[in-house]
């Protein structure tokens, strides 16, 4: 491996903790250029050769990566009070400040409790027709280019469409014309991210380094147009029931002090970014997927076709589509939108047989633990089949995790599994999305996992 100097050693010790193996740098910035070069190589290849836990030691420091889903159980659900978000989070904190992702101890607990409620299944479940209708209406915008064949990104649609589906759900506004423009601020703020996340010095924000200017500016742009959604929502005080309505009536039960508008920027910052970013990448690499599978795809339209006919479907129908769902959950599983994650141990912990010191960073990936052998046949195959409830049980919970888990969980797990399936169903109703020859797609693991070049597609009408 590059910058890799020795090779600690894999000899288990007579106790039942042992050392971990794994690859050691000269110093901490060639473990940094590694992991900005080609981060899932890398980390495949220490999983490859290392096994499910690894040491990386780049002196003064090290990291640990855990792959095995007891593991990841016990870090994510189990022993989750000694594992914080720790300081790579504090880095991501420069663009979304303390928004529930990023923050940690009683204030996350504050912000949860505030939060869950506007994510009740039932509220969730009266968002269907929204979401359907707007997937309709950029089926309309999509004539054009399928009477006259020309190709297309189908990845910036889909981001287009759930940051639309997004802004109204969960703060009752339609972007309208700063949709774009908040669509490209979120890419440079994912670019910028992915900047302070490998390098291990970064200078302050207001010291004009390219990175910071362009940082800056993505942060600006976020700001503008999240601000004039607040202003405006305070300035007409009309109740949507929304999540921004929740949050701007909710009072602290200890102080009775309204949340200000600095915490409301920064949870709206969140829930739009995060909230619109992945679903439209599970939903961009599902397009691929079913483009280059042409078997599944097939099966997948004659479920469509045979449930709901020409009519929208209705989350009351989802039960009945269960092939769409089981098609998007492996997407996610060999493409999951957040690829890793970080945690940082708050003291000395036994894990995975090793023992990990006092504040150190370890990794969680779930494109590595979703392609473990021992709990998923043939990995790298495009097979739904994998997601029938039998095959489910069969597995360890968190040999699956693209929604985290544990207390910690993404808390808008129930809308996107509502809106990726609609949006596919209502979708594969009218078209058929043909992959574009000669054009490559490939991971793009920034903080989401992007198709690096997009997902160019042509238009095929369906004749139902």
């Amino acid at each position: 491996m590059a910058d890799a100097v020795s090779l600690e050693s894999s000899a288990h010790e007579s106790s039942s903790i042992r050392r971990a193996s794994g690859p050691r740098f000269r110093t901490p910035f060639g473990f940094a250029a590694i992991m900005r070069n080609d981060p899932l190589g890398f980390l495949m290849k220490c999983w490859r050769q290392y096994g499910d836990v690894v040491e990386v030691r780049f002196p003064p420091f090290r990291t640990f990566l855990f792959v095995h889903p007891d593991d990841v159980r016990h870090i994510l659900q189990e022993g989750h009070r000694n594992f914080a978000k720790g300081i790579l989070f504090q880095k991501l904190k420069r663009i979304a400040g303390e928004g529930l992702v990023f923050s940690d101890g009683d204030l996350w607990r504050r912000q949860r409790q505030l939060i869950q409620p506007a994510f009740h299944r039932e509220r969730i479940a009266a968002m269907a027709q929204m979401m359907t209708d707007a997937t309709a209406a950029m089926l309309d915008r999509w004539q054009r280019p399928a009477m006259s064949g020309r190709s297309f990104d189908v990845a910036a649609e889909m981001s287009k469409l759930t940051l639309e589906i997004v802004a109204k759900a969960l703060f009752g506004t339609d972007l309208g014309d700063d949709n774009d423009e908040f669509t490209a601020a979120v890419t440079a703020a994912m670019v910028y991210a992915n900047h302070l996340i490998n390098h291990f010095l970064t200078l302050p924000l207001f010291i004009p380094t390219p990175a910071n200017v362009r940082g800056r500016r993505a942060i600006a742009a976020l700001d503008r147009i999240v601000w004039k959604v607040i202003e405006r929502r305070r300035r007409n005080g009309i109740e949507h029931g929304d999540l921004l309505g929740m949050l701007i009536r909710a009072r602290d039960a200890d102080t009775n002090e309204a949340m200000d508008d600095k915490q409301l920027r920064d949870e709206m910052v969140t829930f739009l970014n995060a909230g619109h970013e992945t679903t439209a990448v599970a939903l961009s690499w599902t397009w691929h997927l079913l483009s280059t599978h042409p078997e599944v795809e097939r099966r997948m339209h004659a479920q469509i076709a045979d449930v709901l006919g020409q009519r929208p479907p209705t989350a009351d129908d989802l039960p009945d589509l269960p092939y769409v769902r089981m098609v998007f959950e492996e997407s996610m599983r060999l493409y999951p939108p957040v690829w890793a994650t970080a945690r940082e141990t708050r003291e000395a912990v036994d894990v995975g047989g090793v023992r990990v010191p006092a504040r150190t960073v370890i990794t969680l990936s779930q494109y590595l633990t979703h392609r473990h052998p021992a709990f998923w046949d043939d990995p790298e195959r495009f097979d739904p089949e994998r997601f029938t409830p039998e095959r489910v049980a069969a597995r360890p919970e968190y040999a699956y995790f693209p929604f985290g888990g544990g207390p910690r969980g993404c808390v808008g797990k129930l809308f996107a599994m509502l809106e990726g399936p609609l949006i596919l169903a209502t979708i594969a109703q009218r078209f058929r999305l043909v992959a574009v020859p000669g054009k490559p797609v490939e991971p793009h693991p920034i903080l989401s996992l992007r198709p690096r070049h997009g997902v160019h597609v042509t238009l095929e009408p369906r004749r139902t």
